[in-house]
């Protein structure tokens, strides 16, 4: 997922506002248990949230399924003068060299996972090395985004010398949004490359993340509103889960 376009990945971001995401998620931390000192940034991507993690003190563990956008994280932090270990892992297969005490998984980066038993199995992965009532955080897009908003749709947008074309094919019985991405990026002579990637999501309802979550020894301390500290409503599109380690 994301190979072909890995390397221009950040420009289609621009709209993410990391900063702030991971000042949220920081304040969610101190709110529910304390700043962690070693955290898994699950899904991590190109790093942006590992090494906004890493500036505010904490030891980062990223790992992603993408060798490409590791690779890009790495030059990054290289760049930055921060010490981040990034593993190449499936979230399915995680194996981690010892216990952290605080994991992250953002950008809706779970609902990647198509398969309701590797969705399980992922979650349990991270309450197997996460410490006894430490805090999991993660983000989800909700039934209703991928019904309402994404549905049988298409989306175009152009930034930064680049133009996106995105179709939406969504399926109603599997609730899953299967993506088809053209990019058009700009070259140093004014030419653009065509680039194209296949990508599906999955929605999962409040009773199968709550199911995967119990199995996995995780207790729901709170349900949030994107970006606030008030429970979704029914047209939120994306939602934070605070869970901590029984």
């Amino acid at each position: 997922m994301y190979e072909n376009f890995f390397d221009i990945y950040d420009k289609l971001m621009f709209d993410a506002d990391y900063e702030k995401r991971a000042e949220y998620v920081l304040s969610l931390f101190c709110k529910y248990d304390k700043k962690p000192s070693l955290m898994l940034d699950l899904c991590c991507g190109t790093g942006n949230f590992s090494s906004l993690f890493a500036k505010n003190g904490i030891e980062i563990i990223g790992v992603d399924v993408s060798q490409e956008m590791l690779s890009v994280a790495k030059q990054k932090a290289s760049k930055q003068g921060e010490d981040i270990l990034y593993l190449c892992q499936n979230a399915t297969e995680l194996d981690l060299y010892g216990t952290v005490d605080g994991a992250v998984c953002l950008m809706d980066s779970l609902n990647h996972i198509t398969d309701y038993e590797d969705f399980c199995k992922a979650v349990a992965n991270v309450s197997l090395f996460l410490e006894k009532d430490r805090l999991f955080i993660f983000d989800l897009n909700t039934v209703y985004k991928a019904e309402k908003i994404l549905g049988n749709n298409t989306f175009v947008s152009e930034e930064e010398g680049i133009f996106l074309s995105w179709v939406n094919e969504y399926d109603n019985t599997a609730k899953t949004n299967n993506i088809y991405l053209d990019i058009f990026s700009e070259n140093s002579d004014g030419t653009y490359t065509r680039t194209s990637e296949n990508i599906t999501e999955r929605a999962y309802d409040e009773m199968q993340i709550e199911q995967a979550l119990s199995k996995a020894g995780l207790k729901i301390l709170a349900v949030l509103d994107d970006m606030k500290k008030t429970p979704p409503t029914k047209d939120s599109q994306r939602v934070f889960y605070i869970t901590k380690k029984l």
